[in-house]
């Protein structure tokens, strides 16, 4: 079964990350990294802490907060629904895009479950 994969590219600055669905959408960004195999630890980063990762829902009112590694669904200034992945050490990982609606963030935070651990890596 085709599963997501994490799509490395070289910017201007250095190199960053997407995860992308089956169906080509990308489902989480990181930051941009100095180095190619620090770009590369970040995916393994990321698969390995979006399994075990907790979810801190900060749009809830009262909501608990969680240990790392943790996905925090917020919102932004715009009041769309986003989410960030961050790693066991607190430092985020992944970024995901503004969603209109929170269960389609949330959805998001399943795909990347669901396509992290097993996501190929391809260089473009």
């Amino acid at each position: 079964m085709f599963m997501g994969k994490f799509v490395v590219t070289e910017t201007k600055t250095g190199f960053k990350f997407n995860l992308k669905a089956t169906n080509g959408q990308v489902i989480a960004t990181s930051e941009i990294y100095s180095s190619k195999a620090s770009c590369l630890n970040g995916v393994e980063s990321v698969k390995k802490n979006s399994v075990k990762a907790n979810l801190e829902d900060q749009t809830v009112e009262g909501f608990a907060t969680e240990k790392n590694p943790k996905f925090e669904v917020y919102t932004d200034k715009r009041g769309e629904f986003r989410f960030r992945l961050k790693a066991t050490n607190g430092e985020i990982i992944a970024v995901g895009e503004g969603y209109t609606a929170r269960a389609s963030c949330l959805n998001g935070i399943e795909s990347i479950r669901k396509n992290a651990p097993e996501a190929e890596i391809v260089e473009e």
